[in-house]
């Protein structure tokens, strides 16, 4: 790494990717830029909360998909036990399922991986100061994401000026999703509905057992439910099916 004592504070970074030769791809092209240091690297998301926990970066550039604990998860939990790390996930995916829980869980930002080199070190940077940053095909995701959940909510004040309509509302639409879920949790609960096991929602979903687990744990949690038979009754009597 060239450092510049002129240019202040040194961003110390770790690389959480499941794939080796990208993360350390990543770690070798940020180690050459000015004021930045890789700290560390890590596997997947578990061994993200503790290395962010022993470490303690400025800044964690973050997978999405990952075996043992997903990126989403570690991001939530690293905010809330290591609230001075930012976290700015990197990733191939554009879903805006992930693009939306990555930021209601606490990210500082979503990148694509195909972003030169030099504007992911200025990123880095960015995050670091402060600044959000959001590749532009995920902020027009995220646009829309929000312009539709503006359309849904004045549908719903509108609906509720006659009792009539918001019967007839409430019989033909689905409830919306509890603010506290996210949408990969509001698709696992779905699934459970649906009697699918936790390896057949690992394999529909693209993610490990252990991911499933996680989220399972999280949705009963949050939803005040004893076991997955309440989460699959409280689904369908919310008309998710």
């Amino acid at each position: 790494m060239t450092n510049n004592p002129g240019q202040g504070h040194t961003v110390s970074v770790l690389v959480v990717d499941d794939q080796r030769l990208m993360r350390d791809g990543i770690a070798s092209l940020l180690e050459i830029q000015d004021a930045i240091t890789v700290v560390g690297t890590a596997s997947n998301g578990q061994e993200a909360i503790e290395k962010a926990a022993s470490l303690r970066p400025d800044v964690i550039l973050m997978d999405v998909r990952m075996p043992v604990m997903d990126g989403v998860i570690a991001t939530r939990q690293i905010r809330r036990e290591v609230p001075s790390c930012r976290i700015l996930m990197l990733t191939t995916f554009d879903d805006e399922a992930y693009i939306i829980d990555a930021l209601q869980a606490g990210a500082s930002g979503y990148l694509l991986k195909d972003l030169p080199a030099p504007d992911l070190a200025s990123a880095v940077q960015a995050v670091y100061k402060g600044i959000y940053q959001l590749d532009p095909v995920v902020a027009n995701k995220v646009i829309a994401s929000l312009s539709r959940q503006q359309a849904s909510d004045s549908a719903r004040q509108s609906s509720a000026v006659s009792p009539v309509s918001s019967t007839l509302s409430n019989a033909e639409t689905p409830s919306p999703r509890p603010a506290d879920l996210t949408g990969r949790e509001v698709e696992v609960l779905r699934l459970i509905a649906k009697g699918a096991t936790n390896r057949e929602i690992a394999e529909h979903l693209v993610i490990s057992e252990g991911t499933v687990k996680n989220h399972i744990s999280n949705i009963l949690s949050r939803l005040g439910l004893r076991d997955r038979t309440q989460a699959a009754i409280y689904a369908r009597e919310s008309g998710w099916l």
